[in-house]
């Protein structure tokens, strides 16, 4: 039975301190507000680039207001007055006191564009995981009239993020995040995903002449293991030209292995009922791969981006590396739904791990 707290009872031992970058802002705003002048050796940031609103509305009036004379801020506080003012306006709990506390907790002024750059690169990875996380939640969401074009969209604004950021912290080649990739998520379709892949394999057994209108289609894009390996034995005996039924798809299995813990009638059986169109079925494999891959792309980009102990040079690498994945299924889309479309140009990439295509998919062609 839970406990019952006291009404008096103290909590604030349950608050969780606060992370290195509260401090070194800290350390950045009492640099600045001590030294004023040292504002134009701080570059790369602005006031949305600071973890908290106090700290950011505080470095927005330090930016906005002119820098006061040296001898006399030395001798009052009327600038330092004027500053607290200008951030009351935007964060409201804002004390004299604090700013006094920030000014005694900064160790040298003179470090004041080292903190700037450690603030910059924090601004980084919290920009990057929001987009990562746009990118999942746009991958998930059911309503969208065209999934596949949202999405690649999304990936286009995460990709831009990524270019901001390199543009800024150069990667170094071979520094990849050290953050362990997320497990694949299940597909949530998982149902729906089985019966169409078995819809396809049949389809494509019934009419074997129609497999090499799906050549954009690879294995890697069922959601089952047997799917994959009988879509390996279609496309062996349809390219070397050989009898295609149940019975030979079949046969081809056994030769590759591919019947252990399977019952040949289950197979057989799977592949007695075509349904539709080979293409048909195809293109909704592709699109269930195409949005498996950006939601995998997007957690593993989130979770480059959440651990603290990767360097922006790191996430650069590491979520190019990961939109490359995605770059790979787009082109492949983009030849099963209509012509590939110049690709718009884009940085050029400073690693091995170059960046994804980013060009805008035609929009899909109606179901058949």
């Amino acid at each position: 039975m839970p406990r019952t707290p006291e009404p008096d009872e103290d909590y604030l031992d349950t608050v969780p301190p606060p992370q290195p970058v509260f401090h070194v802002e800290q350390a950045l705003l009492g640099a600045l507000l001590l030294d004023p002048h040292r504002l134009g050796d701080v570059t790369g940031i602005a006031g949305g680039s600071f973890s908290t609103a106090a700290h950011a509305a505080l470095f927005a009036a330090i930016s906005a207001l002119p820098p006061p004379d040296p001898a006399e801020h030395a001798k009052n506080t009327k600038w330092l007055d004027q500053v607290l003012a200008a951030g009351r306006e935007q964060a409201r709990g804002l004390t004299a006191s604090y700013l006094h506390t920030l000014i005694q907790v900064c160790p040298w002024p003179r470090h004041a564009p080292a903190y700037a750059r450690m603030v910059e690169a924090e601004h980084a990875s919290r920009r990057l995981r929001g987009a990562a996380e746009h990118l999942a939640q746009t991958v998930h969401d059911a309503s969208l009239p065209h999934p596949v074009q949202t999405v690649l969209d999304e990936a286009d604004a995460l990709a831009t993020v990524v270019d901001d950021i390199a543009a800024r912290f150069p990667p170094r080649a071979g520094v990849l995040p050290r953050t362990p990739a997320p497990p694949t998520a299940p597909a949530p379709d998982y149902a729906e995903a089985v019966e169409e892949e078995q819809l396809l394999l049949a389809t494509a057994t019934a009419r074997p002449a129609d497999i090499k209108s799906v050549r954009w289609l690879i294995p890697e894009d069922f959601t089952q293991p047997l799917h994959a390996g009988l879509w390996q034995c279609l496309t062996a005996l349809a390219r070397r030209h050989e009898l295609v039924d149940p019975i030979t798809v079949l046969w081809e299995a056994q030769q590759r292995g591919l019947l252990s813990g399977s019952e040949p009638g289950e197979v057989l059986r799977l592949l007695a009922e075509p349904a539709g169109s080979v293409e048909h079925w195809g293109e909704r494999a592709l699109q269930r791969a195409f949005l498996a891959t950006a939601d995998h792309a997007s957690r593993r980009i989130e979770a480059y981006a959440s651990d603290p102990a990767n360097t922006p040079f790191q996430l650069v690498v590491g979520a190019r590396r990961s939109l490359a994945d995605i770059g790979a299924i787009r082109t492949r889309w983009q030849h099963a739904t209509g012509p590939v479309p110049p690709q718009r140009p884009r940085p050029t990439p400073t690693t091995r791990a170059g960046p994804p295509t980013t060009t805008a998919a035609r929009a899909a062609r109606a179901t058949r």
